[in-house]
């Protein structure tokens, strides 16, 4: 069918009853809208009034059952991909376990959080959410970080990422997101990226986006491992106790080892170098016996908070700052074993919102309430039917007991003659009003209408705050990755509608990007329901930075050798490493390896063509007076430093390996506090104590990473 364009001419209309209607190109009628689209309909051909928001009672009330447009929308939504997922298809897993620090029975009554010590069986599954199967793992993205604990008292799945806020404020929009940050539909490109006019046209008509636009452009979309990075529920959750009392809660998975991503120039050539980078690491580690964990966090609060807070707590595109309400350390996350088969365990775990245990309940936050209605849906597409629960990776580690019963790929049936309830044979199971899951009985009233709460109109005060509560290298890093994503659009009007935005977060941040892009002219800030807050405190807990580790446990050192090197000083060294409870690896010319000062082999871990500075968080240079001669002419050992010092890291060298600096444009009047001569400048153990430090960003103006452009008028 011919291609008619989106909005009609008088020519295409026809008037039947006094109803403005189009003729189609096949000579079918459409009913036009007020502006003179098409009118949007389901897919029965039932007009539409409101594409915003779900069907609610009251504005900040539960999702109506009834609201069968949004049903509908989600439900061809969670069917699109055959059998890959929508979102979420890049991802990696592992078991493990989770351990109850304390009793939590005053406020909960979940099972789970009742023993202090006591070890529960999880599966835990990291992902991005834009990039197909076989994307890179450094994109620029979001991760999921969906969590199933195998409870005595069935499944908990806490489905969350590793960013505490969503791009929009009601489930009836998912779709569109989703729709808008994928590919192209026409092109079916860029892949796992967000950086073309689709994305930013939607993100900028949806100002409820910002807070969300200020996380996806920081340096948390590009982690340097799953092990360094937080995760979060998101949502405003309940726990409810065994008196049907109700407390709510936010949860925070925090990283033992501290919080570290990368640079994005780094990243870019870490996706050429090792695009398995994430999952090797996750590999590595736990085959290594460095197992990675996690503090589960959470942040309790009553009704009573809930009304005096500054923004709605339903409200899913807002955080409560930390140091407003400090989160409380609930239990840990061990993972200690991966999959016997990726296929079977990572690749068909169904993860759904609205499996929890009794004492956990949800809240009227209309992004979960809607999720809690689309998983379901997801886990029927993709794995070919109801029974998906049989798989042994969805199965419940409890028993179970019902009479659900047959199709597809039924493993287990009721047995014997009764297959219903009630019965008069006094056979199979009972519902038990005392242990069996109750809801929390919460008093509803309002309208029934697609409605968006006023207390949700607040998009920028947020964003404005986490802006503001980075350091000066990571608010710098936001500017570039806007400048990016935003050069990459074609359409001049989104660039200009997006930095009208910026200018109601932070005026300096909207100039430096426009600088950047070559505006001639500011544009006006956007229309704001309501104004930019400016008495918000910087929060510190949103600085990755601010929030590191301190320490070089659980990163890894690059080793750079040659021929010759001197034996005791590379024996000290990876002592040094290896007490850090940190991982070296050694890079020669050839993957075979080298042989020392002392005349012993040393075997090699990468070739240098194969080991580029990007894969680790430090590197030492051990070179020899005699092979550095051949060495300073490879192109990828110079590389291999400069990237190094591009990239803010720490570098190690011996006095040998000082042509090699120079090569690589690091002469002595370039060399900083970052660069250390070992032993000379520091000893051995000092330089490794200097790693925790991770990255020298005061460096970074030198080397032009994100180097901020003057403002324009």
């Amino acid at each position: 069918m011919a291609k008619r364009p989106a909005k009609t001419t008088a020519s295409d209309t026809v008037t039947i009853h006094d109803q403005q209607l189009h003729r189609g190109a096949g000579g079918e009628l459409h009913q036009l809208a007020e502006d003179g689209h098409d009118v949007l309909t389901t897919a029965h051909g039932s007009p539409v009034a409101d594409d915003q928001n779900s069907l609610r009672i009251g504005a900040r009330g539960p999702l109506a059952v009834d609201d069968f447009h949004f049903r509908e929308k989600i439900f061809h939504f969670d069917h699109e991909r055959i059998p890959e997922r929508v979102v979420h298809a890049r991802g990696y897993g592992a078991h493990g376990f989770f351990e109850t620090y304390e009793s939590l029975s005053d406020v909960t009554r979940a099972d789970v959080f009742q023993r202090p010590g006591e070890k529960t069986p999880v599966f835990v599954r990291f992902s991005t959410v834009a990039g197909n199967k076989g994307s890179a793992d450094l994109a620029r993205d979001v991760r999921g970080f969906a969590v199933k604990m195998y409870t005595k008292e069935g499944n908990w799945d806490l489905v969350g990422n590793n960013i505490p806020v969503f791009f929009i404020q009601d489930a009836i929009k998912f779709p569109d997101v989703v729709h808008a940050a994928k590919q192209e539909p026409d092109r079916a490109f860029p892949q796992a990226q967000t950086a073309h006019d689709n994305f930013w046209d939607f993100i900028s008509l949806t100002p409820e986006s910002m807070h969300m636009v200020m996380w996806i452009m920081s340096d948390r979309t590009i982690p340097r491992s799953f092990r360094f990075m937080e995760g979060f529920g998101v949502h405003t959750f309940r726990f409810v106790n065994a008196k049907d009392e109700s407390t709510f809660v936010k949860f925070h998975w925090k990283p033992k080892l501290g919080l570290q991503s990368v640079a994005w120039n780094e990243a870019v050539k870490i996706n050429g170098a090792d695009p398995d980078f994430h999952r090797r690491d996750l590999w590595q580690s736990i085959q290594s016996g460095n197992f990675p964990e996690w503090e589960l966090a959470v942040q309790l609060f009553d009704q009573d908070f809930a009304d005096s807070f500054d923004f709605d707590v339903l409200d899913p595109t807002k955080i409560i700052p930390e140091e407003i309400l400090p989160v409380r350390p609930i239990g840990r996350l061990v993972l200690d074993r991966m999959p016997d088969n990726f296929f079977a365990e990572t690749e068909q775990v169904a993860f759904m919102t609205q499996n929890v245990p009794p004492g956990i309940d949800f809240s009227n936050d209309p992004l979960l309430q809607g999720r809690n209605f689309s998983y379901l849906d997801t886990q029927l597409k993709r794995l070919g039917g109801p029974n998906f629960t049989h798989l042994p990776i969805n199965a419940p580690k409890c028993p179970m007991h019902n009479f659900q019963q047959d199709g597809h790929m039924a493993m287990r049936n009721p047995v014997g003659r009764t297959n219903y309830q009630p019965n008069s044979r006094n056979e199979g199971p009972r519902e038990s009003p005392s242990q069996g899951y109750r809801h929390f009985p919460a008093e509803e009233q309002g309208v029934k209408a697609r409605l968006r709460p006023e207390s949700f109109a607040d998009h920028y005060s947020q964003a404005r705050q986490f802006y503001i509560s980075q350091t000066g290298s990571e608010r710098r890093h936001i500017a570039s990755a806007l400048t990016f994503e935003l050069s990459k659009v074609e359409t001049l009007a989104i660039r200009e509608r997006m930095v009208s935005h910026l200018m109601n977060i932070d005026e300096t941040l909207a100039t430096t990007v426009a600088q950047k892009l070559g505006f001639q002219s500011m544009p006006k800030p956007a229309d704001a329901a309501m104004p930019t807050r400016q008495d918000l405190e910087p929060s510190p807990a949103l600085s990755i930075v601010e929030r590191g580790p301190k320490r070089f446990e659980g990163r890894k050192l690059g080793i750079l050798v040659t021929d010759g090197v001197d034996a005791k000083l590379l024996k000290e060294l990876t002592a040094a490493i290896t007490k850090e409870k940190a991982i070296f690896e050694l890079i020669a010319p050839k993957v075979g390896g080298v042989t020392a000062s002392d005349g012993s082999w040393v075997e090699a871990h990468h070739m240098i063509d194969g080991g580029p500075s990007v894969l680790f968080d430090a590197v030492a240079l051990l070179t020899s007076h005699q092979a550095i001669d051949d060495l300073v002419n490879e192109a990828t050992a110079r590389d291999f430093v400069a990237d190094a010092f591009q990239h803010c890291k720490y570098i190690g060298y011996d006095q040998s390996a000082l042509p090699l600096l120079d090569k690589a444009g690091l002469t002595a009047g370039a060399l900083d506090e970052g660069t250390i001569a070992i032993p000379a400048d520091k000893s051995v153990s000092d330089f490794v104590d200097e790693l925790g430090k991770l990255r020298v960003w005061g460096r970074e103006p030198s080397v032009k990473l994100g180097k901020a452009s003057p403002p324009i008028a």
